[in-house]
């Protein structure tokens, strides 16, 4: 007779495209008996991060309930904001409608992601708009909305986020004066061929660009820099992410940057029943370089760390899952594109993809990341295996 085992009790912090996939790759992993999963979010339905620029111009996004995504999986939902966690304790802190409240946990998922990085400039907090998560984007939209005809808005930052940023603003709202800040050149990541691409769609759309510009401070009304003052009825902020705070705030070992230490299996090298997963974990990618925060990172981090578990959980095998780049997709509006092609450390080779043809690529990537979260072992058939009683005890950790 099979010895009647304690549920092992996996929190997951975070439902973004790391936490979602982490939470529902488990569930198809491991019986529902042996294993409770919790999921805490703020929010009842997934968030399409990539799509942020899309819904700040007043594009309308597809709705999906978390409910529906993980209907028979045995993923339980927990609505609230993470406030704190003792990874001493083994506890974390959800606070809700109710209040606030304490979880326990025997394996903990972090995948709180990341949020957008002011950079410590005077007036960003308070002049400028982020898109870095749904609230931002809407209140963005809100402010877009009510701009009359010729109203400049100003983006800062000549990244990804901020590139698809003005020109999904300048297509939408071509009554606009839309301008870019780059504190490098434009696109100068890119392949000369994808450069040149960027800057003939930049003119199209008769986007301003000012290159090799610095931005010391912001304003209601407009955005200084080391060039000179430059209108800004909206300024737009996008110069990378930061993480969440509370991983620096725990016993958790952290790097320079806040992301947390772990191992090729996304377990944290200081606590080894926790595991971290995206813009949270700091991985060592290709080159010895650590992973950019993203969702083509994140999403392979979350299966490595949701088949180590699983692994571990059941005495099967390790598995190893490399994590390395193949191109850069970039939304320019909804009618132009760029693939750009990477090396696997994410260098941009001779080949990129432009026009119409990018866009259409950009788009199915955009709906395959959704896809994916709602199909975590990507439409591969899955056996769900029985934990053994010593490896779920509560407070002992796998090896």
């Amino acid at each position: 007779m099979r010895q009647t085992i304690q549920q092992h009790r996996v929190v997951v912090l975070g439902a973004g495209y790391t936490g979602a996939t982490a939470a529902g790759r488990l569930a198809r992993r491991l019986r529902v008996e042996d294993v409770s999963i919790t999921l805490v979010n703020a929010e009842a339905d997934f968030v399409e991060r990539v799509r942020m620029h899309q819904l700040a111009v007043g594009q309308p996004l597809r709705p999906r309930p978390f409910d529906e995504m993980f209907a028979g999986t045995g993923v339980e939902l927990r609505l609230g904001r993470v406030t704190g966690v003792d990874v001493d304790r083994r506890t974390v802190t959800v606070t809700g409608a109710d209040g606030a409240s304490d979880l326990e946990y025997d394996t903990l998922v972090y995948a709180l992601g990341s949020a957008w990085n002011t950079q410590g400039v005077p007036g960003t907090t308070e002049h400028a708009h982020e898109i870095a998560g749904r609230d931002g984007a809407l209140r963005l939209r809100d402010r877009l909305a009510a701009l009359a005809p010729g109203s400049p808005v100003t983006v800062v930052g000549g990244g990804l986020t901020g590139v698809e940023a003005a020109t999904e603003l300048a297509e939408t709202r071509p009554d606009l004066d839309v301008s870019l800040i780059a504190r490098a050149g434009l696109g100068d990541w890119l392949s000369p061929k994808g450069a040149r691409h960027l800057r003939k769609v930049f003119t199209t759309l008769r986007i301003t660009t000012h290159e090799h510009t610095t931005v010391t401070a912001v304003h209601a009304d407009r955005v200084t820099t080391t060039e000179g003052d430059i209108p800004a009825a909206v300024t737009i902020w996008t110069t990378g992410f930061a993480v969440h705070p509370i991983a620096r705030a725990t016993t958790l070992e952290t790097g320079d940057t806040g992301q947390i230490t772990v191992d090729a299996t996304m377990r944290s090298l200081s606590h080894p029943d926790v595991y971290a997963i995206g813009d949270a974990a700091l991985v060592t990618g290709p080159g010895d370089k650590p992973l950019r925060m993203s969702c083509a990172s994140g999403v392979p981090t979350a299966w490595q760390a949701a088949d180590a578990i699983a692994a571990r959980l059941t005495g099967s095998k390790l598995p190893t899952i490399s994590a390395r780049y193949f191109n850069q997709c970039i939304s320019l509006g909804r009618k132009e594109g760029l693939i750009q092609y990477v090396t696997a450390d994410d260098q941009a080779v001779n080949a990129a993809l432009t026009g119409r043809l990018a866009a259409l690529y950009k788009e199915l990537v955009c709906k395959g990341a959704a896809w994916g979260v709602a199909n975590p072992t990507i439409g591969l058939p899955v056996r769900r295996r029985r934990v053994t009683a010593e490896r779920a005890r509560v407070g002992v950790p796998a090896a």
